[in-house]
């Protein structure tokens, strides 16, 4: 598996709602470089997980403003990429 792949997806989201998604809709979110594009994610998801995506929507997640003491700060930007696979598969997260 080439590296480039693993770069772009970050991380799973793993929350009650998502996990309600992809038992209901076979859908999974996973955080990924806000730089990805849809093609390159799709292309990410099936080389690493080996299966089937039939969708993909994209989600660019706003700044917070954080205060640390006296110092204010902004959080990281990521983007979310909500992953609809093909009728039958599924991602094991666990």
């Amino acid at each position: 598996m080439n590296t480039k792949y693993l770069e772009i997806i970050k991380a799973p989201v793993i929350t009650e709602k998502s996990s309600t998604l992809a038992q209901t809709e076979g859908k999974y979110i996973f955080k990924v470089d806000p730089k990805a594009n849809k093609t390159e994610i799709k292309e990410a998801i099936e080389k690493i997980f080996k299966v089937k995506v039939e969708s993909i929507s994209t989600i660019n997640a706003k700044t917070k403003k954080r205060r640390v003491g006296r110092y204010t700060g902004l959080t990281n930007r990521y983007k979310k990429a909500i992953v609809k696979l093909a009728d039958g598969q599924t991602i094991d997260l666990n």
